[in-house]
């Protein structure tokens, strides 16, 4: 928990011990020794506030995941959409706006986490989309043109569901709801920055893509894999 505010610091402690037995909270009051205390104490979660003093939520977000693919949850202002956006493209996983309830931060928190804990959608490990890109969900990652490139556990669902619909469109809605929990199903600006991170590692353009396409109104659709085991494809 990186968070300036002892009051709000105390408050997520006490939830935390009651309501999710067994679980430890370590705190930071600021970004240096949020990075000192990620290094020694291996949390399985970051819950980040944007606003600390000295460096920035978005600096300790950067930093972050440049080293880990750590499930990254951020504190954003109420109204200010732009620091979600640039958090979001900074990799966090989600966010929850200020004020919030406590016991809504320790549901997320539980969410986030069990999401980046579960298992690919699938048992096939490496799929060949094309002669520049395969795919490999167990170990998160894509080969794009002989290098490895690697995904955090989001943009690896986001991809399961993509792949194992191949071919059809995946609303938008359901792509939130499979990936990020049916609370979170009219969130389009958390899965539209995640697409576009997503696009990225593919070496996709949204202008003229190659695997993901906008269906425009509706969601979108990954071109048929070159090479996919049809026990994969889903019927959802």
């Amino acid at each position: 928990m990186v968070d300036d505010e002892p009051d709000v610091v105390e408050v997520i402690e006490l939830t935390f011990s009651l309501q999710w037995p067994g679980s430890e909270v370590m705190a930071a009051a600021d970004g240096e020794s949020a990075l000192k205390l990620f290094l020694t104490g291996a949390p399985d979660v970051v819950v980040l506030d944007v606003g600390l003093p000295g460096m920035t939520g978005f600096e300790v977000c950067r930093r972050l995941r440049a080293i880990s693919d750590v499930p990254i949850l951020m504190l954003t202002v109420k109204g200010e959409e732009m620091d979600r956006l640039k958090g979001l493209e900074l990799g966090a996983d989600d966010y929850i706006v200020k004020p919030f309830s406590p016991l809504e931060l320790v549901a997320r928190t539980r969410a986030v986490l069990r999401r980046s804990q579960a298992a690919p959608l699938a048992a096939c490990s490496r799929i060949i989309i094309d002669e520049e890109l395969t795919v490999d969900l167990d170990n998160r990652e894509v080969i794009l043109r002989g290098q490895s490139v690697k995904l955090t556990p989001t943009e690896c669902r986001i991809l399961s569901q993509l792949v194992a619909n191949a071919g059809r469109v995946v609303t938008q809605k359901m792509l939130l709801a499979r990936v990020w929990g049916w609370e979170s199903e009219d969130d389009m600006l958390m899965l539209k920055v995640h697409i576009a991170r997503l696009r990225q590692k593919l070496g996709d353009d949204a202008q003229n893509p190659r695997y993901i396409f906008t269906e425009r109104g509706l969601g979108y659709r990954f071109a048929r894999p070159a090479s996919v085991p049809p026990y994969f494809l889903s019927s959802a």
